[in-house]
């Protein structure tokens, strides 16, 4: 007779998947919230009721919350295009950059008044941000591939390329600046190129949950799929990805197309959904955030998730800390750096296990072998 076993959160795969990868993450924004409370009693602060103070400016009504919500869109988009590279062994720190070309694709589609619906004229915004991102991610995605050109330094340097070609636009260009503007910015989108408001009374648009379901895609992509298979493979072992028949340029340039693309919706619907115009320097130190983000989730989409949320309510109730407690305002990015280093700890040392206990059934092995 055969005995059942008990179901576990380990017998639905998907589901558990989830749950480990996030783990990490969790691991260490625990162990860098308590050693920041430590730095926060030693400013003759109060831990406990700091973080209470921060809890209540992120949570503590529905307009603090959609707050959160809001913030939290770039991130997860930004960090998800991050994210992808880590996979795949490509640091493509090019956030920024694309944010900046995502919002002048979508710009010049959403100043035109068309006559068109508002669903369909909103599409068309973000596909050609999302178009004029993947052509920016295409330059250092091609260097990189083809001529070896390291893509961090590439990737950076473009970022002022994009800023500047931005303010230029906002500036100077007629037939996209706004002409008599306090300060350069595009001109108003069309009423039917915004994102709806989903609460009145708030700035909360549908960005936060496009964020959400596209790192759950991705998680799945990287996880069930032969793209995942082959970037996960190009990221853990280029040589052995190469023997085995995966085309190497190929899968770096799609790497770096794909993240360009999720930046560029990011900067999309940040514009479209937010702002209503193209600004001079409308998200500075965004793109740098989603880096962040996407080393603390440890490159795990589900722990971009929980990354984004955790850098957004730092980023809203950081100022209700500062001002209630009198705890200096750098402290929210003392948090984050510090959360950062703990998850980057956390797998060394998992890794270092994981290889230790490699070893160890390596030996058993070798002498099983001799024994017989």
């Amino acid at each position: 007779m055969k005995t059942e076993k008990k179901a576990n959160i380990t017998t639905i795969p998907f589901l558990g998947d989830i749950i480990l990868s996030g783990s990490r993450t969790l691991i260490g924004i625990a162990l860098g919230l308590l050693t920041s409370g430590i730095l926060i009693a030693l400013s003759n602060a109060n831990p406990l009721v700091a973080y209470g103070a921060m809890i209540k400016g992120a949570f503590g009504d529905i307009y603090a919350f959609c707050n959160v919500l809001v913030r939290v869109s770039p991130l997860l988009l930004g960090g998800m295009g991050v994210a992808i590279g880590n996979k795949a062994g490509i640091w493509n720190t090019g956030i920024e950059g694309y944010m900046y070309l995502g919002a002048i694709g979508s710009g010049l589609v959403a100043i035109q008044d068309w006559g068109l619906p508002s669903a369909l004229h909103i599409l068309l915004a973000v596909i050609a941000g999302m178009a004029f991102a993947a052509a920016w991610g295409l330059i250092p995605g091609y260097l990189r591939a083809h001529r070896g050109v390291n893509e961090v330094t590439c990737t950076i340097m473009l970022n002022y390329v994009a800023i500047y070609l931005t303010n230029w636009l906002v500036s100077d260009a007629g037939f996209f600046a706004e002409s008599g503007a306090f300060f350069p910015m595009s001109k108003i989108f069309q009423d039917s190129a915004q994102l709806p408001i989903l609460l009145r009374g708030t700035s909360l648009h549908p960005g936060v949950f496009v964020g959400i379901i596209v790192c759950l895609i991705f998680f799945f992509l990287l996880k069930y799929t032969p793209f995942g298979f082959r970037t996960r493979m190009l990221g853990g072992n280029p040589n052995a990805a190469r023997y085995s028949g995966v085309d190497i340029k190929k899968q770096i340039i799609l790497v770096m197309v794909l993240g360009a693309m999720l930046g560029g919706l990011g900067g999309a619907i940040e514009v479209i959904g937010l702002r209503h115009r193209v600004y001079s320097d409308f998200v500075t130190g965004v793109g740098y955030e989603c880096i962040a983000v996407a080393l603390l989730a440890g490159g795990n989409p589900v722990g971009v998730i929980f990354a984004g949320f955790f850098f957004a309510i730092l980023k809203v109730g950081g100022a209700t800390m500062s001002i209630e407690t009198g705890v200096s305002s750098s402290m929210t990015s003392i948090i984050m750096a510090l959360c950062v280093l703990f998850v980057i700890g956390v797998g060394l040392t998992d890794n270092h296990r994981v290889k230790k206990k490699s070893n160890k059934a390596d030996a058993v092995a070798v002498v099983k072998q001799k024994e017989e």
